[in-house]
């Protein structure tokens, strides 16, 4: 039975968005992946480590798949549904904190601090809870992520600088102003790695689920705001293939 756009439309919706597992997305979308694998550097970094805070955790999945943690794990969350399933699945205290709060740990307290596409980066605060000779690890959303699909959906990007405060980033960050910002809060960057990389959409389905779940694509989203555009997107998928668009990432390591 051919499987219409209202059906792929339902699925998209009924699809779970809470944390940051993207199994779901097997066989409907792919993402290439950094080469620099921020997974394997996180559990490096984490084996030697005496005390760890994972910033922006989401569902805590990533710092979960680490086989060696140390003594002392924190996280923290913004996002209330992802709270209890970051929760399950870490051992440590897991804090609800905004993503550009201040952080309610002690000064010098961990000598690792972690992040995984993080939405705001108060370098600040990173700088203060770290110990001296602490490091901070992360893999930033770099500027123009997923723009092919944020263009589509919502029409040419313009240009604009916003005023921002110099020692906060926020996600979509150029490499320039992650680095700037870094060491302007006093840490010293010893690695930079930045790539594109290619996404491909195999049903207008999958792109539901995408803007559900990584919400600053389009900010905003709905099924009912967007249908005519995810209506033409669905028959250019069905006759001509995959969408497809390049995620922005930038890898970043610093010292105290």
């Amino acid at each position: 039975m051919v499987r219409m756009f209202g059906d792929r439309l339902a699925e998209g919706v009924a699809v779970p968005v809470e944390g940051w597992d993207f199994s779901w997305f097997d066989g409907r979308a792919t993402e290439q992946r950094p080469s620099w694998g921020y997974a394997r550097l996180l559990a490096d970094r984490a084996a030697s480590a005496k005390a760890l805070l994972d910033v922006q955790t989401g569902g805590g999945e990533v710092l979960a798949s680490v086989p060696l943690l140390p003594p002392v794990v924190a996280a923290t969350e913004s996002w209330e549904p992802n709270l209890a399933i970051a929760r399950r699945n870490l051992s440590g205290t897991v804090a609800h904190v905004a993503d550009d709060a201040d952080l309610p740990f002690p000064d010098g307290h961990f000598d690792l601090v972690v992040s995984r596409h993080p939405v705001a980066t108060r370098w600040d605060e990173i700088a203060r809870v770290l110990a001296p000779g602490g490091r901070y690890l992360a893999q930033h959303v770099g500027s123009g992520s997923v723009r092919e699909l944020t263009e589509f959906m919502m029409g040419p990007l313009t240009g604009g600088r916003r005023e921002r405060d110099p020692l906060t980033t926020h996600s979509g960050v150029d490499v320039v102003g992650l680095v700037t910002a870094a060491e302007r809060a006093g840490l010293n960057v010893i690695d930079m790695r930045h790539e594109a990389l290619r996404m491909e959409f195999f049903d207008v389905a999958a792109v539901v689920v995408f803007l559900r779940k990584v919400i600053w694509t389009v900010p905003g989203f709905t099924v009912e705001a967007y249908r005519d555009r995810l209506e033409i997107l669905d028959d250019f998928i069905e006759r001509h293939g995959p969408f497809v668009a390049h995620s922005q990432r930038i890898l970043i390591e610093a010292l105290r």
